[in-house]
C-alpha cells in the first residue's frame, strides 16, 4: 500500500514517492524564538513527528529531517531591546525553552537543527544568484535593502494560488526603495537604532537576512537543490512559502516537491497567539497536564484540521491515555513483555495513515484494539492478549504515545499530581481492605469496596493484589 499526502501546491491528494530510493528529505520551519512556547507554536512539532515516524516504521524510509531556529528577526531584536538583553543571548534562553517543549511531548530531535545567524555566507550566495539572474535588485533608495522582484517570476502566487494584482503590498521594509510594493525583503539593512552586532557585512552594504531567505539557504544546505516534504503551519503559506518557493525556484532550484500544512489550535474559534492573550505556555501546563496527555491531545486530530482548545478536551485525553495505560499495565502483568516492533500493523491502521496520516481513525483502531485486549484478558486468553498489546504498542510507537517508552518517566505508572494524591489515599484504604480479608472480615471488606465503588473507584482482586482504575478508565 502507498502513502498518499495532501499536497498544498497541488491541493489534491498525491502519492508520495521519494526523489531517492529509501530515503526522505524533509524540511520543517521552526519557530522564531523570541519567547516561551504555548501549545499552539508546537502542535506542528507533534504532527511532523507522527509524519517522520509513520515514514521510518510503516514505509523503511530514513529520513532527514532539518528543523530551522530563526535567531534574528525584527521582533527578537525589539523584545531583547525592551528587556535589555543582548538579543543572541534572548534568542538563545527562548531557543532552550522550546527544545524543552518539543523533548517533554516526546518529539524525535531533528536531523539537524541550524541557526539562521550561522548561515549568512550561504543566503548572501543565494542573493547574488538572483541578482545575476535579473530576480532581485539592491534598494533604488540607496538604503541598502535588497529585494525580490516579484514581477521578474511569473509563477509567483502559484504555490497559495493567488493572482500578483490581487496582492497587499509587502510590509517587511520600507517602500520607498522598492520597484513594486509587494517585492520582499531579501536583505535588510543595518539601523543606527539596532546593534551592530546583529548584522553583517556584504557586498549590498551591512545588514542582516530577510525571513524568508533564511529558509530557501538553510534548506539547500542541509537538503540539496530539491528536497521531499516542506512541512509547517498553515499561517506559514504565504508569505513565507510563497515567498521561499519563489526565491529558491527563481534561483534554479527545484526546492521543495510536496507542501504540507498543519491547522491551528484555537481558542474560541480564534488562532492561538500572545498578542490575542489566549496562549496557554507549555511549561506551565505541565505542571498540571501530564506530558503524554498532552502529546496525545496535540496528535488526536488529522494535522489539517483545527484543534478547539477546551479544559474538557484534555479531561478527554486523560481519560483516553488511561485506557491504553490501564490495558498495557495489566497485559504485562499477565504475559510478560513483548516485542513489538516485529508485529505488523492493523489493515485498518495502516490504512488510516496512509490517507494522509488521518490520525483520528488511526487511534480509533488502536482503541478498538485495546477493548479487544480487555476482552481477551477476562477470558485469560493469554495469545490473544499477547498480540493486541504488540499491536497496540506497535501504533502507540508511531503515534509517539506508547507509555512504556523511558522518555515518560516511569511509564505506565506515571501519574498526574492529582492521580498521585489519589494513589497515596487508596493505598490507605486498600491496605486496610487487605487486612480486613487477612483476618477474614469479609463484611469490612466487601464495605471498602462498596465505599470505593461509590466514588468511582474499581477495585479488582489480582494475584499480585488489589488494583484500581476510574470507572470508565480501564
Amino acid at each position: 500500500m502507498s502513502l498518499h499526502l495532501f499536497d498544498t501546491a497541488t491541493r489534491s491528494l498525491r502519492e508520495f514517492v521519494p526523489l531517492r530510493p529509501g530515503a526522505v528529505g524533509m524540511y520543517i520551519c521552526g519557530l522564531t524564538v523570541q519567547g516561551e512556547p504555548h501549545i499552539g507554536h508546537v502542535r506542528f512539532a507533534v504532527a511532523f513527528d507522527q509524519l517522520r515516524r509513520w515514514l521510518q516504521l510503516g514505509h523503511g524510509y530514513d529520513v532527514t529531517l532539518i528543523r530551522n531556529v530563526t535567531d534574528i528577526d525584527d521582533k527578537i531584536l525589539t523584545k531583547s531591546a525592551e528587556a535589555g538583553v543582548p538579543w543572541w543571548a534572548w534568542a538563545y534562553d527562548f531557543e532552550r525553552s522550546t527544545t524543552a517543549a518539543l523533548g517533554a511531548l516526546g518529539v524525535q530531535p531533528a536531523t539537524y537543527e541550524p541557526r539562521a545567524a550561522g548561515h549568512i555566507p550561504e543566503m548572501v550566495e543565494l542573493i547574488d544568484e538572483l541578482v545575476k539572474r535579473g530576480h532581485a535588485y539592491p534598494a533604488v533608495d540607496g538604503s541598502g535593502d535588497v529585494y525580490f522582484d516579484v514581477r521578474s517570476w511569473p509563477e509567483y502566487g502559484s504555490l497559495t494560488h493567488q493572482s500578483l494584482d490581487d496582492l497587499a503590498p509587502a510590509e517587511d521594509a520600507d517602500p520607498g526603495g522598492k520597484r513594486d510594493p509587494r517585492d520582499f525583503a531579501l536583505w535588510k539593512a543595518h539601523k543606527p537604532s539596532e546593534p551592530v552586532s546583529a548584522s553583517w557585512p556584504t557586498p549590498y552594504g551591512r545588514g542582516r537576512p530577510g525571513w524568508h531567505l533564511e529558509c530557501s539557504a538553510m534548506a539547500r544546505k542541509y537538503l540539496g537543490d530539491t528536497f521531499d516534504i516542506h512541512g509547517g503551519g498553515i499561517d506559514l503559506r504565504f508569505p513565507h512559502h510563497e515567498n521561499e518557493q519563489a526565491q529558491s525556484r527563481a534561483a534554479g532550484l527545484g526546492f521543495a516537491r510536496y507542501w504540507l500544512h498543519n491547522g491551528w489550535v484555537t481558542t474560541s474559534g480564534e488562532k492561538m497567539s500572545k498578542s490575542l492573550g489566549n496562549s496557554l505556555v507549555v511549561s506551565q501546563m505541565l505542571k498540571s497536564v501530564r506530558p503524554l496527555v498532552l502529546r496525545y491531545y496535540l496528535g488526536a486530530a488529522h494535522y489539517r484540521s483545527m484543534i478547539e482548545y477546551t479544559p474538557d478536551s484534555i479531561r478527554e485525553a486523560e481519560a483516553a491515555v488511561s485506557r491504553i495505560e490501564g490495558f498495557v499495565r495489566r497485559a504485562v502483568e499477565a504475559v510478560g513483555d513483548v516485542t513489538a516492533s516485529q508485529t505488523a500493523f492493523p489493515g485498518a491502521f495502516r490504512e488510516a495513515m496512509d490517507d494522509d496520516l488521518n490520525v483520528s481513525v488511526a487511534l480509533a483502531v488502536l482503541h478498538e484494539t485495546v477493548r479487544a485486549g480487555n476482552s481477551a484478558l477476562e477470558t485469560r486468553d493469554l495469545d490473544a492478549v499477547r498480540q493486541a498489546l504488540a499491536a497496540v504498542l506497535r501504533m502507540a510507537s508511531v503515534l509517539g504515545i506508547d507509555p512504556t517508552e523511558p522518555h515518560w518517566g516511569t511509564g505506565v505508572q506515571e501519574a498526574s499530581p492529582e492521580r498521585a494524591a489519589l494513589q497515596v489515599l487508596l493505598e490507605s484504604a486498600l491496605a486496610e481492605r487487605a487486612e480486613a480479608r487477612r483476618e477474614k472480615d469479609f463484611a469490612r471488606a466487601d464495605a471498602i469496596r462498596a465505599q470505593l465503588s461509590k466514588a468511582g473507584i474499581v477495585i479488582e482482586d489480582t494475584p499480585q493484589g488489589a488494583r484500581w482504575t476510574l470507572e470508565g478508565r480501564s
